[in-house]
């Protein structure tokens, strides 16, 4: 009993080292990496531009390795992680999913711009005033690659 409480008191004291505000960015981009990840997956069995499986194929990777870093991240500070989609983001890639092959392409694009643009928001906020030393300087590097990845989309992104 006693190796629980000093156990449990050493994972609430490390999930201590975020700040509310770190663990709503955690929540949020945790969520909107997986979704891209997802969605990207689905691009590239149902886009009908090479250009958009490509870059289905582009997002899937990187997001899965930018997710493993934040789940790394989150995992050492004593926190869990999401593993699954919310009942919103798993919404939105059912109604994508759910358009024909001809209207893919351009709600694939439309819907990637839109949630790069929300998260790249959120990773330029917690890079300037994370309080976590590991998350802050995760999301300035990260913010990088989502400015990359809008830039590959046309369109852009400024804290």
């Amino acid at each position: 009993m006693a190796v629980f409480i000093v156990v449990s008191s050493v994972i609430a004291s490390a999930a201590d080292g975020f700040s509310d505000a770190d663990k709503a960015f955690v929540a949020k981009v945790s969520q909107g990496g997986m979704y891209e990840v997802a969605l990207g997956k689905l691009a590239e069995s149902k886009a009908t531009t090479q250009d958009i499986r490509d870059s289905g194929n582009t997002e899937a990777h990187d997001h899965l390795l930018v997710g493993d870093e934040l789940k790394s991240i989150v995992v050492a500070n004593g926190m869990e992680f999401p593993t699954a989609l919310n009942d919103q983001f798993q919404s939105r890639l059912d109604a994508i999913g759910a358009l024909p092959s001809d209207q893919f392409d351009a709600a694939y694009i439309r819907d990637m711009k839109k949630i790069h643009k929300a998260d790249g928001a959120a990773f330029a906020q917690e890079a300037v005033s994370g309080t976590n030393p590991d998350l802050k300087a995760f999301a300035a590097e990260t913010y990088r690659i989502v400015q990359r990845h809008l830039g590959e989309l046309g369109a852009s992104v400024h804290p």
